[in-house]
Formats: structure tokens, C-alpha cells, sequence
């Protein structure tokens, strides 16, 4: 049958992450591929306990629609923790969503008319090219260094696409490369989305997860003019399968993106958002946070101490303080999901993310994204040193 579809949905692809999620499935496979949190790490005594207890002592207000800005209680704790990060809000500046990757598609629909102009990182999440493709775009690639995006280079793009609406970034741990922008830079920012009246995504789901270094304020703290919507999420600090986040942003901002929330789902789940409020009273969060830094610092040392020692000198490696991943940059002339399809998979059961998903425009072949938060200690030894070996025959 031809259906006649929305032409929107030419820009909505299979994305190169939702097919290494399949890959993770497979047990015979060591996945370096998905965003995934250690699972060994989620609190599953202490939320057992806390769903009973929502459920015999709240059952019939956690079971019932809420407001679609969220659980007040839930709202008043995170007001208290964005204080944390140097933003002073109040619960009107604040709601509730399924997840972060909601924000980003709440936030496109809001600002985006086909052919607008949205600034991302080059390389930049492919989750939000995911979220805000249907929308019809054009996008504005920014070079990064080690000290996150290169102002200088996103004021000649600023003044190349005067029109831009949008600049969008990942500060913390940047999801792909795993680095961070400097606070220096973190202040230009906002100089200069006030000074071209752009609109700035702080997305923001890693900055928590920092096991080195100096914790860094959030680019909401530097705002001026209300034109900063920062993205939160309980993912990575707690568990993905809640699905829940936050949005913080001016007034006039959180109530009409609250709206479209209301008109996508009308709420995110009232039993969750009982859970991880009670979860808060009863337990000390940024513990539990504590114990994951820890993990994933051991984690990443081992990976890197075996890459150290495993890889050909000719690929090169961002080295986080934090998050996530770190990102493989090999020899130009190899292509990464060629590699991955004809020789990784197939001889050593080890699958990354080949990184040409993340470039907004113009496509590089020769990166990866490697995760280090999933997989055992003992299959990260195992999985970089098959990598390795492949690399050393290619590179």
C-alpha cells in the first residue's frame, strides 16, 4: 500500500545507536556501543523498597493522573539540587519529562520551521539529530578541542547563519568525545547567544558523573537573559528504565514547552515520579552517585590501561574525567563501520559505535564511540584486547 506519509518523516531514519542497541542483546557480543549505566550498580533492594512503600502508603495518588509539570515534591527537590550547580529557580522554572532525549524534541517543535538553522558540536549527540530531524532543520557544525566547542569558530557561524535559533551542546563528559568545556568558554557561550539571540540547549545528563577533576557550573548559571534551557536527567544517576528528566528553563519557556509536553503524553508516569521523590527521602542520592564514580573511574582506568597497552600508537583517544565514553580517533584511511561490519564483529565479538552518525553535515569515517560504563571489568580487558588486535592488522 502507498501511504502517503508526512514529509517530515524523510528525515526520520534507523539511527546508527538504535541498531547497536540489537547488538547488546546479544550476549555473545561484548557491546561498547549503548549509553548504558553499569546495571549492576542499580539500587534494585532499595527500590523495591521504596515501590512498596509508595504503593501501600500513596497508592491511590501515585496510580492517578498528576499534573503534566510533574510531582510537586519531586519539582521541590530538584529546585534545591539545581542550586547546587549555581541556578537559582523556582518550580515555575521547572517540570518534569520522560527523559531528556523528550526535551530535545519538546524544545524542536517549540523553536524549529523547516530549514531553520540548529548549532551543534561537530561531532554532536546523535540522540538529539535523532529528536530534532523531523522537524526538517539545517544544521551548523562547530569545531571542538579539548576544551569543548571552539568559540571563535561558533562566532563565525553565528555570523554566517544570522538567523540561527538554536545552538545545542553537551558541556559535561560530551556525548560522543567525552570532553568538556572549559568555564571559560562555558561564559563566551552565553555572551554570545545573547549577543546573536540564539537560544542555548545545555543538555546536560553527565555532569554529575565526574570521577576527576574540578566540578565545573552549569552554562545556566551564566544566563542573563532567560535563554538557556537546561536538560537534567535520572538515567545515569539513578536508572535509564524510569525514564525521567527535567527541564529548567525562563517562565514564559517552561510553560509553553509544558504544553506541548501535556499535548505529546499529558504527563510523565505519576508511580515513577512517587518512586524517585520517596527514593530521595529515604536514601541519600548523591551517595549512591558516589559509589557509580567510583565504579566507573576503576572501569575507565582499566579500559584505558588495556588500550595503553593493547592498541597501535596510530589511534589516537579522548580521555574524560568523567561520563560515559571516550572517542577513537584512527588513521584516516580507515572506515570505522566497515571495520566493525567485515572484521570486528564478525572475528572478535566486540561492537563500538562507528562515529560518522555524529557529524551533523560532513561525515568522518575514521572515529568511534567507546563506552566503558556497561560492560564487566572482565569483558573490557577481554573486548580491547580482541579490538586491538584487529586495530594493530588495519592500523
Amino acid at each position: 500500500m502507498g501511504y502517503q506519509y508526512a514529509k517530515r518523516m524523510e528525515k526520520v531514519k534507523p539511527s546508527a545507536i538504535r541498531e547497536l542497541l540489537k547488538l547488546g542483546a546479544d550476549p555473545d557480543v561484548i557491546s561498547f556501543g549503548g549509553g548504558y549505566p553499569d546495571p549492576t550498580m542499580f539500587p534494585i533492594d532499595k527500590l523495591r523498597k521504596v515501590f512498596d512503600s509508595v504503593l501501600l502508603e500513596e497508592g491511590q495518588q501515585a496510580l492517578q493522573y498528576t499534573t503534566s509539570e510533574g510531582h510537586l515534591g519531586l519539582r521541590q527537590k530538584l529546585v534545591k539540587r539545581m542550586e547546587k550547580i549555581g541556578v537559582s529557580c523556582e518550580l515555575e522554572n521547572l517540570f518534569i519529562i520522560n527523559g531528556g532525549q523528550q526535551g530535545l524534541d519538546l524544545v524542536a517543535k517549540m523553536f524549529i520551521d523547516r530549514g531553520d538553522v540548529i548549532i551543534t558540536e561537530d561531532p554532536t549527540f546523535l540522540g538529539a539529530l535523532v529528536a530534532f530531524n523531523p522537524y526538517e532543520p539545517e544544521y551548523a557544525g562547530v569545531s571542538m578541542d579539548e576544551k569543548g566547542m571552539n568559540m571563535d569558530h561558533l562566532e563565525q557561524v553565528l555570523k554566517a547563519n544570522p538567523a540561527a535559533k538554536i545552538i545545542y551542546t553537551v558541556p559535561d563528559f560530551q556525548n560522543p568525545t567525552g570532553v568538556t568545556m572549559s568555564l571559560e568558554r562555558r561564559k563566551r557561550l552565553v555572551e554570545l547567544a545573547n549577543e546573536y539571540n540564539v537560544i542555548i540547549i545545555e543538555d546536560s545528563p553527565y555532569r554529575e558523573i565526574r570521577f576527576e577533576g574540578e566540578d565545573l557550573p552549569s552554562i545556566k548559571s551564566f544566563d542573563t537573559e532567560g535563554r538557556v534551557i537546561h536538560l537534567g536527567s535520572f538515567s545515569k544517576i539513578l536508572c535509564p528504565g524510569m525514564r525521567l528528566g527535567w527541564v529548567v528553563a525562563e517562565k514564559e519557556l517552561a510553560e509553553k514547552l509544558c504544553l506541548l509536553k501535556m499535548a505529546a503524553d499529558t504527563q510523565s508516569s505519576t508511580l515513577n515520579m512517587h518512586a524517585v521523590n520517596r527514593f530521595m527521602e529515604l536514601y541519600d542520592l548523591d551517595e549512591h552517585i558516589q559509589q557509580l564514580k567510583k565504579m566507573y573511574k576503576h572501569k575507565k582506568d582499566i579500559m584505558f590501561k588495556t588500550m595503553e597497552n593493547k592498541f597501535p600508537k596510530s589511534v589516537q583517544y579522548t580521555n574524560p574525567q568523567g561520563g560515559l565514553f571516550t572517542w577513537l580517533t584512527l588513521p584516516k584511511h580507515i572506515d570505522t563501520a566497515a571495520l566493525m561490519k567485515e572484521s570486528v564483529l564478525p572475528e572478535a565479538k566486540v561492537a563500538y559505535v562507528p562515529g560518522s552518525s555524529f557529524f551533523p553535515i560532513q561525515e568522518e569515517h575514521n572515529h568511534c564511540r567507546i563506552n566503558y560504563s556497561y560492560m564487566s571489568k572482565e569483558k573490557i580487558i577481554d573486548g580491547i584486547t580482541k579490538l586491538g588486535k584487529i586495530l594493530n592488522k588495519y592500523c
